[in-house]
């Protein structure tokens, strides 16, 4: 038993890591970065103390939550890349950056005006571009990705989709994958009118009429 101790100790410290920055992570998107740290390590399932221990000051847990949601976005791009099919690939990152954004809307405007120096948000974004841009020549090789796409046909559908307004974040979170389709369809060679994702209602302009 005292030999599994150290492993459980680092186990449950990693476990209440992962928590906590999940946590300042949701509350920071719809909360905003003034949200207090008591909060955070309420809605975590931890004590303050906790909390203060991993995360002295607000800056680190705000920090290493949108770098936490810095390294998903890779692992999507990543992944894509890696696909044997790079039409699906490309579909999968469209729809999973999406739904990131979805779950994180306004965390990151937030955080890089908060702390506009705290990494190199420039070639972040340039490096990823490339990643999709080498995955996009693919998916045109294959035959799927329409040829005249261009990258910032993408810039321009993650502007958009910034302006996916909603009261809840699962409300959110289905109008995300309903637009990602509509947006892969786009980009298709040969679009296929395969089902669509349920329709989300946004507000009250969603409830009927065409003014």
């Amino acid at each position: 038993m005292t030999d599994r101790l150290p492993h459980t100790l680092r186990s449950d410290a990693l476990d209440n890591r992962e928590r906590i920055v999940d946590a300042a992570r949701s509350l920071f998107a719809t909360e905003g970065l003034d949200v207090p740290m008591r909060e955070i390590a309420r809605k975590a399932g931890v004590g303050p103390a906790t909390l203060y221990r991993r995360f002295p000051t607000k800056q680190m847990l705000v920090t290493e939550a949108f770098t936490d949601q810095m390294r998903a976005c890779h692992t999507i791009v990543d992944e894509g890349l890696t696909d044997p099919d790079p039409w699906r690939g490309f579909r999968r990152v469209i729809e999973r950056i999406c739904e990131l954004h979805a779950h994180n809307q306004g965390f990151t405007e937030a955080f890089m005006t908060a702390f506009p120096d705290a990494m190199d948000f420039a070639a972040d974004r340039a490096h990823t571009l490339n990643s999709i841009a080498k995955l996009a020549h693919r998916a045109k090789g294959a035959g799927h990705l329409r040829p005249d796409f261009v990258l910032d046909d993408l810039i321009i559908m993650l502007t958009a989709h910034r302006g996916i307004h909603a009261t809840s974040t699962a409300t959110r979170v289905a109008a995300s994958r309903r637009f990602a389709a509509l947006v892969i369809q786009a980009f298709q060679t040969s679009p296929t009118h395969s089902p669509l994702p349920p329709a989300a209602r946004l507000g009250a302009g969603s409830k009927g009429g065409h003014g």
